[in-house]
């Protein structure tokens, strides 16, 4: 049964681990080689599927785990994927390869056709392992691209640094502070502006001697 979309629906946004997974992208042009390069960035085991392939994407390629098969499209080749998508610039293809996916439950995304998406793919700001995604659902993604560069200039590498030292900071909290309600209040407040603000004035090291203050008041407070 093929599920059309439906704009009246909320979206469930997620960050989705591919690590490993077969992902098919059918087509071997530009827009596909930009789908090629996020996917594989993130870990995926791409297959690309098309009849003519790019230069640019057997460059992207060569010397990786990606597969190319250079083949018309055919339902086979969904066969044990996560998900899929079109981005080729046959109409027809991209609407079979939609039912395809909706018979064999892999999630699909047709490029720039809304009605041919179970996802959409977010515009992103990244800084280190934190990421920000802005989406339309599909409404206009230009404006999500627009979105992404405002808060590009407001989210800086300072920022990726600074959940770094959050990371550390909570695995020992975690260890150490015993009662859930300081370990809650201690995380809240070291991850405020103020706590950021401190840590991009005085550095690393001193954030952690202002850290290890604030979790040491907390729990004398309880005693």
């Amino acid at each position: 049964m093929v599920v059309w979309y439906n704009s009246a629906m909320a979206k469930y946004p997620i960050f989705l681990e591919l690590g490993s997974r077969r992902v098919v992208v059918i087509g071997g042009g530009t827009v596909a080689v930009r789908k090629v390069q996020a996917l594989m960035d993130a870990g995926a085991r791409v297959v690309v599927v098309a009849e003519r392939i790019d230069d640019m994407m057997t460059a992207l390629c060569r010397d990786t785990d990606a597969e190319l098969v250079k083949s018309k499209y055919s339902k086979n080749y969904l066969a044990g994927a996560l998900l899929a998508i079109a981005a080729t610039n046959n109409n027809d293809l991209n609407k079979q390869i939609y039912k395809d996916c909706q018979e064999l439950e892999v999630i699909c995304n047709v490029v720039d056709v809304p009605e041919l998406c179970d996802f959409f793919v977010p515009a992103v700001v990244k800084r280190g392992k934190l990421q920000i995604a802005i989406g339309t659902g599909g409404q206009c993604p230009a404006y999500a691209g627009h979105t992404r560069k405002k808060l590009e200039t407001i989210f800086t590498e300072q920022h990726g640094e600074f959940l770094a030292e959050l990371e550390k900071l909570r695995k020992k909290i975690i260890e150490n502070v015993t009662d859930p309600a300081d370990r809650k209040t201690a995380l809240g407040q070291l991850a405020d502006e103020e706590s950021f603000g401190y840590f991009v004035e005085n550095g690393s090291a001193k954030w952690h001697t202002f850290a290890a203050e604030l979790i040491d008041n907390l729990q004398s407070a309880r005693q």
